[in-house]
């Protein structure tokens, strides 16, 4: 497998001034790029809009943060997240389960879903434990806190019995994991038959590993070189050999992914580079000027995100 090595560079400072100067900017330019993202068929639009919904409740009744608010109002989501949290919430907020394990997955995500599900449980697993307080906050806010359970862990060192959960989801992490395929069978032990796994996992038309210079969550140790392991692309041959050889073929799949070689990666320098100074109001509508779906792996002509549900003889 070819692999990459990714400088992060340092983020451009601006001050206070500036950095209020670009707020500004989102709360009056989100509004027309959601607009123009609706009127040329982004995905995940209606998702945001929930999102915002939400957001203008916690803002009225004073129960998070003015900065947690304002995220939701109008930067919830970037990039892929946009065909990922479409996906998925489409496919299960019709769906009921009683319990659920989320490993890792962006908060919201997970929360909109226990949100559509009144008496359902959710186990989410994460072994960043700033981030999981940051999710503890969120669900006291949303009103779900009795209905959570937040663990310090990663799958592999999860102490779950099998066959427990209805639903499992893992949301852009699994190509994070070394272990991947043992992942995938740690989950796919712990569903119930009839069970859902839900995985979105970058892919391309020829595998690829990323090695990067900062060592983002702290949770896997440089090499000796100084890069830290940071993500895998799967072409379909490794989807077949981690995952379909332990699942079989997923029951729905969908391919998302740039237009044209290169987009994505520029899209992520920008915002390595640019920090605060990133125009963050033009994701939704970028995202459907720039990317498409396609119907195979194979098609790709360079980075991509598939979608894929299975569920349990």
């Amino acid at each position: 497998m070819r692999k990459q090595y990714i400088d992060v560079p340092l983020p451009m400072s601006c001050s206070s001034f500036y950095g209020q100067w670009m707020h500004l900017k989102g709360i009056l330019l989100s509004p027309l790029y959601l607009v123009m993202a609706i009127m040329v068929g982004a995905p995940g639009i209606g998702f945001r809009l929930r999102l915002a919904a939400i957001g203008v409740r916690l803002l009225l009744t004073g129960r998070a943060s003015l900065g947690t608010c304002y995220n939701l109002l109008f930067f919830p989501m970037d990039s892929t997240r946009h065909f990922e949290f479409h996906e998925v919430f489409n496919r299960l907020m019709n769906r009921p389960f009683n319990r659920y394990l989320d490993v890792s997955s962006p908060r919201i995500l997970p929360f909109m879903l226990l949100m559509q599900n009144k008496t359902a449980t959710l186990n989410m697993l994460n072994p960043d434990s700033q981030d999981t307080q940051a999710s503890e906050r969120l669900a006291d806010a949303l009103g779900l806190i009795n209905r959570c359970t937040f663990t310090n862990s990663t799958i592999e060192m999860a102490n779950y019995t099998a066959k427990t959960f209805d639903l499992i989801t893992c949301i852009s992490v699994l190509e994070h994991i070394p272990a991947d395929r043992e992942a995938v069978e740690m989950m796919w032990a712990l569903l119930r038959p009839g069970g859902r796994l839900i995985l979105t996992i970058p892919c391309r038309a020829q595998p690829l590993e990323q090695y990067i210079s900062h060592n983002v969550y702290g949770v896997l140790s440089p090499g000796p070189d100084g890069y830290t392991f940071w993500q895998r692309y799967y072409d379909e041959e490794r989807l077949q050999s981690v995952i379909f050889n332990i699942t079989g073929l997923p029951a729905k799949m969908a391919v998302y992914g740039e237009r044209s070689y290169g987009l994505f990666y520029r899209n992520m320098s920008m915002k390595l580079l640019m920090g605060p100074r990133y125009p963050f109001w033009q994701e939704p509508y970028m995202m459907a000027k720039e990317y498409q779906y396609f119907q195979t792996l194979a098609e790709l002509p360079g980075e991509g995100v598939v979608m894929l549900e299975f569920i349990k003889p």
